[in-house]
C-alpha cells in the first residue's frame, strides 16, 4: 500500500471511529458546536506552544486533535444537513483553485507578494466588502492587530521602507512620553495602545511574528524567574525578604544558563 493510500486509509478509520463515538459515548452525543467551541480554541493554543518548543513529536499528536474536532464538527453538520467532511473538504479545495490562478490558471507572479495581492483582490471579487473582514473578531488584541497589518499591506496599504516605520515609531514613544507628563489617563492608553500597533507593524518589516516573539520571552522570563524561586529556597530566604540586588545574582546566573 502506497503513502496515499496509507493516509486516505487512516482517515476513513477516524471518520468511522467519530461516528461509533457520536452515537455510543454519552459525553460525545451530548456534544455542539457551543460546547466544542472553546476546546478548539485550546487546542490551537497547545498546537502553538508544541510549535515554539519545536517538539515535533508534541506536535503529531496536537494536529491529532485539532483533525479530530474538524471531524466533529463535520459529523455535526451532517446530522444537521448542512454539510459534512466531504464538503469541507471539497469547500476548501476549490477555494485553493480559485485563489492560485498563478498555478491553475495563467496569472503570472514574480514573488510572493505578488501572492498575497491577488489573493486579496480575489477576495474582494467574491463578494467581501472590505479586506479586514477576515479578521476574527475574538482574536486577541497582539494577533489581530498583526492579521489587520498583513491584511491592508496585501492591497498596498503599507509603508516602503523599515526605516519610516522605525520612525513612525519613534514618533509614537514621544507622543505617550508627552501624555505621560500630561498624566491624562486615557490619552496614555491611546497612545501606548498607538506604540504597540507600531511596534507590531515594525516587527512585520522584521520578519519577525510579534506573538512568537512575545511568547518566546514570555517562555525565558518564566524559567529564569523559577530558577530564582529554585536558588532562593535553597538558601532558605523568601523572595519578598531578599533585596533585589540578592535577587539579581541569581537572576544573572539564570541568564548563563
Amino acid at each position: 500500500m502506497n503513502e496515499r493510500q496509507e493516509q486516505l486509509k487512516a482517515l476513513d478509520r477516524l471518520l468511522t471511529i467519530m461516528n461509533e463515538l457520536r452515537e455510543q459515548c454519552p459525553w460525545d452525543k451530548k456534544q455542539t458546536m457551543q460546547t466544542l467551541r472553546h476546546l478548539t480554541i485550546e487546542e490551537t493554543y497547545e498546537l502553538g506552544d508544541a510549535i515554539l518548543d519545536n517538539d515535533l513529536e508534541e506536535v503529531r499528536k496536537e494536529l491529532g486533535d485539532l483533525l479530530l474536532h474538524i471531524v466533529f464538527y463535520a459529523r455535526i453538520g451532517s446530522e444537521q444537513k448542512a454539510f459534512d467532511m466531504a464538503d469541507v473538504a471539497n469547500g476548501i479545495c476549490e477555494k485553493l483553485i480559485s485563489r492560485h490562478p498563478h498555478i491553475y490558471g495563467d496569472v503570472d507572479v514574480k514573488d510572493e507578494e505578488d501572492v498575497k495581492r491577488n489573493w486579496e483582490n480575489l477576495k474582494l471579487k467574491e463578494g467581501k466588502k472590505s479586506v479586514l473582514e477576515g479578521v476574527p473578531r475574538s482574536l486577541p488584541a497582539l494577533v489581530k492587530a498583526s492579521r489587520i497589518q498583513d491584511k491592508v499591506a496585501g492591497v498596498g496599504f503599507d509603508w516602503e521602507e523599515p526605516q519610516q516605520v522605525f520612525e513612525k515609531l519613534q514618533e509614537e514613544l514621544g507622543e505617550l512620553q508627552h501624555e505621560v507628563k500630561e498624566a491624562n489617563q486615557e490619552k496614555i492608553e491611546a497612545e501606548f495602545g498607538d506604540v504597540l500597533f507600531s511596534m507590531i507593524n515594525y516587527a512585520r518589516f522584521l520578519k519577525v511574528d510579534p506573538e512568537s516573539a512575545l511568547e518566546r520571552t514570555n517562555k525565558k522570563f518564566i524559567k529564569r524567574f523559577q530558577y530564582l524561586e529554585a536558588k532562593a529556597k535553597e538558601n532558605k530566604k523568601s523572595l519578598k525578604d531578599m533585596t533585589l540586588a540578592e535577587m539579581d545574582v541569581f537572576w544573572e546566573e539564570a541568564k548563563k544558563l
